[in-house]
């Protein structure tokens, strides 16, 4: 499957391959409700979604360093290696990182704007220094470079019937509420690196602090506070879903299942949050494999009803001459 999305994207240099590849089985491994949402994607498409995933899951990997074996200097230098390697890759289409050579060709064949990866860097260095965030604001202004630049990335590549101008609300709102939903998940574990991505005057608003988080996920014990906190945030995150629905009906016709199964799969962890009486700092919240399996069916069905549809007038922009001239150089 993996050489069909290849070829229907029209990428033939060997080496740029091989960096795709990386970066679909890094959406496989990691990614799983968004991986499974990208396989409703137009084959021809597929690839550049791995490869926007796979680059952004490089960056966090190296923040986040999960096995703890990297000091935070050592952390920063590699970041700033990557931000360097990045930098050259978007400017020559030439980068060392797999991840970069297969970020760099989206970036050229779907004309995305090299700030949004410049935003998305910037978000990643301040992980390796703050740790949470005073108001709503303050986190909201994090998640432009971490999430809601993500959407916009993901713009070109799915396509609008508008001027894309009036898709990106949206496209960033969206970016914001699967973050949110994961924060809200990952609340625990993100406890236990050090950081809390829960605005604190959320947190304040029913009684909760750090340390109050702290002991409960060290004791295991949970207090009524804490759990109203967690049902304001879900709240919230659910308004956040409400601004971003409208735009998934102006995409091309053909990604939108993509789209709505994704949106559809994300609410679901929210759901399941609920289910488990809101108990993530002590387990992972995940949904039911026979929910996600309904979902992904649904998604099926309307890629197939897509199919009968005309492309929309605005469709993904490429910039093949230019991708075409340098396969086979040494990229």
């Amino acid at each position: 499957m993996t050489r069909r999305e290849l070829d229907a994207a029209g990428v033939t240099d060997p080496d740029l391959r091989a960096a795709y590849t990386q970066c679909r089985l890094l959406n496989a491994r990691h990614g799983r409700t968004y991986f499974l949402a990208t396989r409703l994607m137009p084959v021809e498409r597929r690839c550049a979604v791995h490869a926007l995933y796979g680059f952004a899951r490089w960056a966090d990997d190296i923040v986040d360093d999960l096995d703890r074996r990297q000091p935070a200097e050592q952390r920063d230098r590699l970041l700033r290696l990557l931000e360097s390697d990045l930098a050259q890759g978007l400017r020559t289409g030439r980068g060392n990182e797999p991840v970069v050579k297969a970020v760099a060709d989206t970036a050229e064949r779907y004309a995305i704007d090299p700030q949004l990866f410049a935003d998305f860097m910037a978000s990643m260095r301040s992980d390796l220094s703050v740790t949470d965030y005073p108001t709503h604001a303050h986190l909201r202004a994090y998640m432009h470079g971490s999430a809601a630049v993500i959407g916009l990335q993901m713009l070109p590549v799915l396509g609008t019937v508008v001027p894309r101008e009036e898709a990106a609300p949206h496209a960033a709102a969206l970016g914001e509420a699967f973050q949110l939903t994961n924060f809200l998940r990952d609340v625990g574990e993100d406890l236990d690196r050090g950081r809390v991505y829960l605005a604190a005057d959320l947190l304040a608003a029913h009684g909760v602090d750090r340390p109050l988080l702290e002991w409960s996920r060290r004791t295991g014990r949970r207090d009524p506070r804490i759990r109203a906190a967690f049902i304001a945030a879900e709240a919230m995150i659910r308004g956040v879903y409400r601004e971003a629905e409208p735009g998934i009906a102006i995409l091309d016709p053909r990604t939108r299942p993509c789209i709505r199964t994704a949106y559809l799969l994300y609410q679901g962890i929210l759901d399941a949050i609920a289910a488990d009486d809101y108990a993530v700092l002590h387990r992972r919240s995940v949904v039911a494999r026979r929910r996600r399996a309904r979902t992904a069916a649904a998604g099926v069905a309307r890629v197939l009803a897509a199919r009968v549809c005309p492309r929309p007038p605005c469709p993904p922009p490429t910039v093949r001459g230019a991708v075409a001239g340098r396969e086979g150089s040494d990229r």
